[in-house]
């Protein structure tokens, strides 16, 4: 009767558990759409720059997605076109100096910033007008544009600096500066390039007013530092059919452990309680001794069977002495100095001549031959000295 009932309620687990994976099958695969982050050259949304990408992709002989850190850009080949789009984070000392040097081998890097103080260090002015507004925008050739200015900054431009754009109250929105053989091109309103906002006003028209300053077939667009902002999160490293198998068998390993920790059946006698171990014989001879104060016949038979054992292992002759076998011992223990080693074979050789040993002596030698014993059985594998040699 309880065994029945015992499967019974083992079946009524497993409806339970089926439930278990398809709600949490539902509710991780079919979720909310994909978030991509802004500015990202996949992202269809109005955010990304999917729509611009594509563009560059079909006008361009190579156009690529760059994901790795800037040390490894690729310098030999010249006319170069490396794209930043508001990186989510400013890069150390050693990246900069990385896409600096790219940078002086020739090549270009256009940075579309809200706010570029920070990199490469370009200095900015804040503006008094609003962050977004309609603004009047003159290139080099004086051709006027209208375009929406989503910045509470102006650049900053140095002597040496070409102004490519201009807002009408002569504030600079773009410039050209030069690095070693290669140059740097600064604007602050990346948002003329998302796919939400590169059809409105002049922003398609400005943008290619900035590519047009690069005379390069390849364009390399720089997902590296947009990468670093989601690093930390594990739903977006892993796909999510392997979160919903991870989490799936976190659920089936919960449970398993749970059916392991219950006891079925009934409780089984410890052994030790039933079972007599070989080793009461010496347990009682050694009481023996202990109660008979034979300390000196006891510490004899320890003192053989490591001779014995000498013997045995490393070859040292039985019938040797204590005293004799020093030298042997200092270049075979490891844990004893040579000193102690001289010490402990005359001592050890007063002791066993003395008439009566107390218990102290006993204690005291016994153990230093229990750990004398230890070590000798330790380095068994260590090949002996034959006897012929002693």
């Amino acid at each position: 009767m309880q065994n029945s009932t015992s499967t019974r309620r083992k079946w009524i687990w497993l409806p339970i558990l089926v439930l278990i994976l398809m709600l949490s099958s539902y509710y991780i695969v079919t979720g909310e759409p994909k978030n991509y982050p802004q500015y990202d050259t996949q992202s269809p949304s109005p955010t990304g720059i999917k729509a611009f990408y594509t563009y560059v992709e079909n006008e361009m002989d190579l156009v690529n997605r760059w994901s790795h850190p800037p040390n490894l850009l690729p310098k030999a080949d010249e006319s170069q076109l490396l794209v930043m789009i508001e990186p989510a984070i400013i890069p150390n000392s050693e990246e900069m100096e990385a896409y600096e040097q790219f940078m002086e081998a020739g090549n270009t890097i256009l940075l579309l910033k809200v706010n570029p103080k920070g990199m490469f260090d370009q200095r900015i002015i804040f503006t008094e007008d609003g962050v977004t507004s309609l603004h009047n925008i003159t290139d080099q050739n004086e051709h006027i544009y209208n375009a929406v200015i989503e910045s509470p900054v102006i650049l900053e431009a140095d002597e040496h600096d070409d102004i490519l754009l201009q807002s009408e109250n002569k504030g600079t929105i773009a410039l050209k500066r030069a690095y070693g053989d290669g140059q740097l091109i600064v604007a602050n309103s990346p948002k003329w390039i998302t796919n939400g906002n590169i059809l409105k006003d002049d922003h398609l028209p400005l943008l290619l007013t900035l590519f047009n300053e690069v005379n390069s077939q390849t364009v390399l667009f720089d997902e590296y530092l947009h990468g670093k902002q989601d690093a930390s999160s594990i739903l977006n490293v892993y796909p999510r059919w392997f979160i919903l198998f991870l989490f799936q068998g976190i659920i089936l390993t919960c449970l398993f452990l749970w059916y392991q920790g219950k006891r079925f059946g009934p409780l089984l006698v410890p052994r030790e309680e039933t079972v007599r171990y070989s080793d009461e014989r010496i347990k009682a001879l050694a009481a023996w001794y202990m109660r008979g104060y034979h300390y000196k016949d006891s510490l004899h038979i320890q003192a053989d069977y490591v001779k014995l054992l000498l013997q045995e292992r490393w070859g040292i002759p039985y019938s040797k002495e204590w005293e004799d076998i020093d030298i042997y011992l200092e270049k075979r223990l490891n844990k004893i100095p040579e000193l102690e080693v001289n010490s402990f074979v005359v001592e050890l050789t007063k002791v066993l001549m003395k008439e009566k040993v107390t218990k102290q002596d006993y204690l005291v030698w016994s153990k230093k031959l229990d750990q004398l014993r230890k070590e000798v059985e330790d380095n068994e594998h260590t090949i002996g000295i034959p006897t012929r040699e002693l």
